[in-house]
C-alpha cells in the first residue's frame, strides 16, 4: 500500500495540493503535547471551572469554545482567548519528520493547505511570508497571505503553506469555535457563488472569480492529498468546503480533479468514510502512523 501511495504523489505531483492536520504536530510529540484539546481546557480551567480535568462527550470542541467566550464576554476582554490560545501555542517546535514533509512539498513544488494556526511548517522550512494580493488585508481573514520561498500570482503556482482557519501571527484570525466557523463559511460563500460574471461558478474562466487570490482556489483547481485530518463531524467548514468542491466539479465535470484521505488502519468509520467516497476521494488506509508522517515522504 505504502508503494501505491508514492506511485500517486509521484503520477499527480503536478495536479496535486496537500492538506495537513494536527496529527502531524500530535504524532511523536512530548509528553503527549501539541494538543488543541488540552490548549482549550488550559483555557477552560483558567477562565471557568480549575476543576475541569476533561472535555466530556456530547459537546463539541467548537462549542466549547464558543461557551468559554461565553463566560468571557466583557468587552475589555474581547479577543484575549484568541491571544492566549496563540501563546500557549509558543513553544511548540518542528520535528524531523515536519521537515521530512516539507521538503518534499517544497520539491515537488506544490502548496500546502493547513488546518493548523501554529507556525511550525514554516519554520521546518525556514519559509518567508507572501501575500498574492496587496489590496484590502485584513488580519481577521488573512486567506491571500501564505509562507514560501517565492512570491506566486496565483495560490495554484507553486509551493507555499497557507492556514485555512487561521494563523499564530494573527490571532484574531483563529477560528475556535462554531461561531468563527460559520463566520468562515458566510465569507467563503460570498467569494464563491456572489458576483454574477466574477463568481466560481459561472463557467467561464476559472481565473475570474473573487477568491482567485485567496487558498480557496487551490480547493477548487487542485487534487487534494488529506492527511493528519481527522475531519469529524465538527469540522463544519472543511466538510461544507469539499461538498462545494464537489457541487462545482458536478457542474464543470471536465474540471474535476482527483482526491485522497489518508488515514491510518483501523479508523473503521464508516460515516466519513461514506462522505469521502460519494464526493469523489479514495479513502487509503496505512498500517502504522509512521507510515503517515515518515516513510512516504523519504
Amino acid at each position: 500500500m505504502i508503494n501505491n501511495v508514492r506511485q500517486v504523489l509521484d503520477t499527480h505531483r503536478h495536479e496535486i495540493a496537500f492538506i495537513v492536520g494536527n496529527g502531524i504536530n500530535r504524532y511523536r510529540s512530548r509528553n503527549n503535547g501539541n494538543s488543541w484539546d488540552e490548549l482549550l481546557l488550559t483555557l477552560w480551567k483558567n477562565r471557568v471551572d480549575a476543576s475541569q480535568d476533561t472535555i466530556p462527550n456530547g459537546i463539541s470542541l467548537t462549542e466549547f469554545y464558543d461557551i468559554l467566550e461565553i463566560h468571557n464576554s466583557d468587552d475589555s476582554r474581547r479577543g484575549d482567548l484568541q491571544k492566549e490560545f496563540c501563546d500557549l501555542m509558543s513553544g511548540w517546535s518542528h520535528e524531523r519528520h515536519h521537515e521530512l514533509f516539507i521538503d518534499f512539498a517544497k520539491r515537488i513544488n506544490t502548496p500546502v493547505l493547513t488546518t493548523n494556526f501554529e507556525d511550525i511548517l514554516q519554520k521546518a522550512g525556514e519559509l518567508s511570508q507572501f501575500r498574492t494580493n496587496t489590496d484590502g488585508f485584513t488580519d481577521y481573514y488573512p486567506w491571500e497571505t501564505y509562507f514560501g520561498k517565492a512570491q506566486l500570482n496565483y495560490p495554484t503556482d507553486g509551493f507555499g503553506v497557507w492556514h485555512i482557519n487561521g494563523m499564530q501571527k494573527y490571532h484574531r484570525s483563529i477560528r475556535l469555535g462554531l461561531s468563527h466557523y460559520m463566520g468562515s463559511v458566510e465569507r467563503a460563500r460570498a467569494l464563491i457563488h456572489k458576483g454574477n460574471e466574477n463568481r466560481l461558478f459561472t463557467g467561464k474562466d476559472v481565473h475570474n472569480w473573487k477568491g482567485v487570490k485567496s487558498w480557496l482556489h487551490i480547493i477548487f483547481n487542485k487534487s487534494l492529498f488529506i492527511f493528519g485530518l481527522g475531519l469529524g463531524e465538527n469540522e463544519v467548514f472543511m466538510r461544507w468546503l469539499l461538498i462545494e468542491r464537489a457541487k462545482y466539479y458536478q457542474k464543470f465535470p471536465e474540471r474535476r480533479r482527483s482526491g485522497w484521505y489518508l488515514t491510518s488502519a483501523g479508523d473503521n468509520n464508516a460515516g466519513k468514510k461514506l462522505y469521502l467516497e460519494k464526493i469523489g476521494f479514495q479513502y487509503v488506509e496505512l498500517q502504522d502512523y509512521s507510515d503517515i508522517y515518515e516513510t512516504i515522504w523519504r
